[in-house]
């Protein structure tokens, strides 16, 4: 059964900062800043199996399973790919499980717009996907205007979320305590090193919260309710 999301429980037993520590919002690509509903990932999920048993030849059988231990251990399929297979090119895998077309899956978001338009902290992406299908996502919601900087596995070296290592990466590049940074994530998992390097972390996640997390909503939308609290001196109205 879902979690149901209270307006009084949002907010309840968490832990209000003061404004002036803020420079950044950090905000994840798929799965947060659109639905997961909209099935997009579901589609780069079956490529995904795709390209283990065309181009890796992995017998389609043991696909299925093979790709759930690489994401437990690993973080993500490319990761243990990598590993198993030392010749495998990432950049070949990601241009073959990204190669889908977001508008297939949701349109332009003016609410999605006028919500980054409206906070008053600087902006970028951290994603486990390419670059190319960051900014074809960012398109078809017509709000990359709004993010300075996209950190994708590629900048990071092929290295993914949840591996600690990128987030301080992360940090180095953008030249900021932890304390200093807001991260919008829809996977619990993925947020708590960002929690371990101070970040406040918002988990978006419709069916269920962590305690691993600062504060848990039901869709991004909701991340500006947070942010009036974290922010009570901004003009975030």
């Amino acid at each position: 059964m879902p979690f149901s999301y209270q307006a009084d429980e949002l907010f309840s037993g968490m832990k209000t900062k003061s404004a002036p520590q803020y420079q950044y919002i950090i905000f994840d690509l798929d799965n947060t800043l659109y639905p997961k509903e909209a099935g997009l990932m579901d589609a780069v999920s079956e490529r995904i199996l795709s390209y283990m048993v065309h181009h890796v030849a992995i017998p389609a059988d043991d696909a299925p399973l093979k790709k759930l231990s690489y994401y437990q251990e690993f973080g993500t399929a490319l990761r243990g790919l990598m590993h198993e297979y030392p010749d495998l090119d990432p950049v070949d895998f990601l241009e073959y499980v990204h190669n889908i077309k977001p508008e297939l899956f949701f349109k332009s978001s003016p609410p999605l717009d006028r919500m980054l338009h409206n906070i008053p902290l600087r902006k970028v992406v951290f994603t486990n996907s390419c670059l190319p299908h960051c900014w074809r996502v960012l398109d078809v919601l017509q709000v990359k205007a709004h993010f300075e900087k996209i950190f994708d596995v590629e900048a990071m070296g092929f290295r993914c979320k949840p591996d600690p290592l990128v987030y301080e990466r992360l940090l180095d590049a953008l030249n900021v305590p932890g304390e200093s940074c807001i991260m919008v994530e829809d996977s619990p998992r993925n947020l708590i090193p960002a929690k371990n390097l101070g970040m406040t972390t918002i988990l978006v996640d419709g069916h269920h919260r962590s305690l691993a997390v600062d504060y848990a909503v039901p869709t991004v939308f909701h991340v500006e309710n947070v942010l009036r609290e974290l922010l009570p001196d901004s003009l975030l109205y």
